[in-house]
């Protein structure tokens, strides 16, 4: 078969293969965040938060801290501290060019999940900032989102993936460290990496989880 034949690029040929959407699916989206809703994000302590550029680059950048991190100021606003990281810093520049964002909760142990999207901005009100300290550390930046669309996502992709079994856990040395990956991915070629390399990577790695982390 042709490849081309194979794209997909109109609504009207998705729909020629897919069935129609259930009823419930399409009346379960919200416009504002409810006692479940706020329920649900209390009891989160993950996220995943997505972005795109004016030019259409998208990124997916995975944000955590103990439950309940992301503060629910009223129906339709929630601030998502940032925490110190790598400073690349490419959600806040995406935000900056298309100031909006989708957000995935997730709860350890429920196959449900809560998606919000809606219009983003990034602030430094210090009110806000003074809402989201954990261990006595004030964020430098919050995004304040503001919610358009709110809805519960079923489980099925976390029931298939098995996501929170014990026994589908994988061992963590089957694939190198993330120093070495880094290293790897970054290497001149014709340049070995030294094992005294990677063990410099490594430390410079824990000594970043250990200052970042508190």
């Amino acid at each position: 078969m042709d490849k081309e034949t194979c794209m997909i690029e109109t609504e009207s040929a998705l729909r020629e293969i897919l069935d129609p959407p259930i009823s419930l699916s399409l009346r379960k989206v919200g416009t504002t965040l409810d006692a479940h809703c706020r329920k649900f994000i209390s009891l989160s302590p993950f996220l995943c938060l997505a972005t795109m550029s004016k030019q259409g680059e998208a990124t997916v950048s995975p944000r955590g801290d103990p439950p309940g991190f992301v503060q629910v100021l009223d129906e339709k606003t929630l601030i998502i501290p940032d925490r110190p990281g790598n400073n690349v810093a490419d959600s806040m520049e995406r935000i900056l060019e298309m100031p909006r964002a989708g957000v995935l909760f997730f709860i350890p142990g429920f196959d449900e999940t809560l998606r919000v999207n809606g219009a983003v901005n990034i602030t430094t009100d210090e009110g806000i900032l003074a809402r989201c300290v954990v261990a006595g550390q004030t964020p430098k930046l919050a995004l304040k989102l503001t919610v358009e669309e709110v809805f519960f996502h079923c489980g099925k992709a976390l029931k298939r993936s098995r996501l929170w079994d014990p026994d589908s856990q994988r061992d963590r040395k089957e694939m190198p460290s993330l120093a070495r990956i880094i290293l790897e991915q970054t290497a001149d070629p014709n340049a070995p990496i030294t094992q005294e390399e990677i063990s410099e990577t490594e430390e410079m790695v824990e000594e970043d989880y250990r200052e970042s982390l508190y």
